[in-house]
């Protein structure tokens, strides 16, 4: 599969089945992934992966007052048979400022996805009441510092390949800088000119 097919055939698919990538595969992919740009070569990241009976671990963990239970959000979705926990794990004070550190992780998990896809598999990226469950961090040992960024919930989609998505007219998310604009807006009109 060519990047440009996968990337508009890709999809967050909601409902996920077996197979799922073994332990092996996954950190297969991930050294994959994990080559996405990352300033400082930090991996301010890190993976937990739940299968099987533990998943139910993390729907019975507390969700913040006045909201239901973790889970997926909604009783009618099954669970997944393979949930990645995606942790933030910075370095304080470091050189790289945080927002690049995140996004690294961002670009890192986007990566994953796109490798899992183009092996096969389904993928979404969850969050909500998963990052901000106060049971969690002790349940899943997080250090001082660390904070859920969601779940990557992985799968095979029983819907099979997806059709391509129609491309999106972004020309208007787009402009050329130009040098003459650049010298008039620094320096006036007169001197733009006498600049030419």
């Amino acid at each position: 599969m060519d990047a440009m097919t996968a990337i508009v055939t890709r999809r967050s698919e909601k409902i996920l089945t077996e197979p799922t990538p073994s332990d092996e595969e996954f950190h297969y992919l991930l050294s994959g992934a994990a080559t996405a740009p990352d300033h400082g070569r930090l991996r301010p990241w890190r993976w937990i992966l739940v299968r099987g009976e533990a998943r139910a671990a993390l729907v019975r963990a507390p969700a913040p007052t006045g909201s239901r239970a973790v889970g997926t959000g909604s009783s009618s979705l099954p669970e997944p048979p393979l949930r990645a926990l995606l942790v933030f794990a910075p370095f304080p004070g470091h050189r790289i400022p945080e927002w690049e550190q995140l996004a690294a992780g961002c670009s890192m998990t986007h990566a994953l996805m796109m490798l899992l896809h183009a092996r096969g598999y389904g993928s979404i990226w969850r969050t909500g009441r998963l990052c901000t469950s106060p049971g969690l961090p002790a349940l899943l040992h997080l250090a001082e510092g660390e904070r859920l960024l969601g779940s990557l919930d992985i799968g095979t989609s029983p819907e099979g390949p997806r059709q391509r998505r129609p491309l999106p007219d972004v020309s208007d998310r787009v402009s050329v800088f130009e040098a003459v604009t650049a010298v008039r807006a620094a320096h006036g009109p007169r001197e733009a000119v006498d600049a030419e």
